[in-house]
């Protein structure tokens, strides 16, 4: 199954096993009729659990998963990473791409140069920034038509014009 990377336990809330996670959603619409998420444990470890209830809060969402039901329960998965099936995203018009999809592209020039590997992304405000690591370089390359000329899915490549000053 596909899963994509939603959210990351931060803490517990309560007695009962409540969870609290930072939200990496734009929106929360995506969760509504959510019957389970996956966990995803920092060794890589996978398993599924049902959810009673997801409830928002700005920037961060309170899980109440059925088998999780006292404090030490989740204190155990707190730094689990959440997961849901790839399928519940939406399908994006031409051009745009979600985040987890450009993580970990290899970023080169239009000569052919390598730059490195796409290790994050964080939005400013006005556009994404990539952060291409090839070793102790990194660049910092905006998510802008002049400095992103081609990103190719499928070949895992993505080509862009290194403009002044984005190299740290």
């Amino acid at each position: 199954m596909d899963l994509f990377v939603f959210g990351e336990i931060v803490k517990t809330r309560g007695l009962r096993g409540c969870l609290k996670a930072l939200s990496f959603l734009e929106s929360q619409d995506i969760l509504a009729g959510l019957d389970f998420v996956y966990l995803e444990s920092s060794s890589g470890r996978q398993s599924r659990h049902p959810v009673q209830k997801i409830t928002p809060a700005g920037k961060f969402l309170y899980l109440d998963l059925g088998d999780v039901v006292d404090v030490d329960a989740a204190r155990a998965l707190v730094g689990c990473k959440l997961l849901m099936p790839r399928e519940r995203l939406g399908v994006l018009p031409d051009g745009e791409y979600y985040w987890q999809d450009i993580i970990g592209l290899d970023a080169y020039t239009p000569e052919g140069q390598f730059l490195g590997r796409v290790a994050s992304i964080f939005p400013t405000g006005s556009n994404d920034v990539y952060v291409c690591r090839n070793g102790d370089a990194e660049y910092l390359i905006p998510a802008v038509a002049d400095a992103v000329l081609n990103i190719d899915l499928a070949s895992r490549r993505i080509t862009v014009n290194l403009l002044e000053g984005l190299k740290t």
